[in-house]
């Protein structure tokens, strides 16, 4: 995410951290182009959580390059993927694999 103060970049982890272990799982990708505010302002828009939760979300998509946002069943997601997608953040969803 963009930031207007310089930021040290971070490597980007291979594993995504997940809220559960069943069904799909949501994941926001972090870039150089969307502000926190933005990515913020979409996770409580499009995905229903309130500010903190968003906040959180925003600063581990930021620090570990991807985060799951949320967990659900496929259709649901993708949705909410598309949305995101549409408003220039990277999204994918994915299956939980245990």
């Amino acid at each position: 995410m963009a930031n207007t103060k310089s930021t040290p970049d971070f490597k980007q982890q291979e594993e995504t951290e997940v809220l559960d272990s069943s069904g799909f799982v949501l994941i926001v990708w972090n870039d150089d182009i969307n502000t926190f505010d933005w990515v913020i302002k979409t996770l409580i828009e499009v995905c229903g959580h309130d500010k903190e939760q968003a906040e959180q979300c925003a600063m581990l998509i930021h620090s570990k390059g991807k985060y799951g946002v949320k967990n659900g069943d496929y259709d649901e997601l993708r949705s909410m993927c598309d949305v995101i997608v549409d408003r220039g953040i990277g999204a994918t969803v994915e299956e939980v694999v245990s």
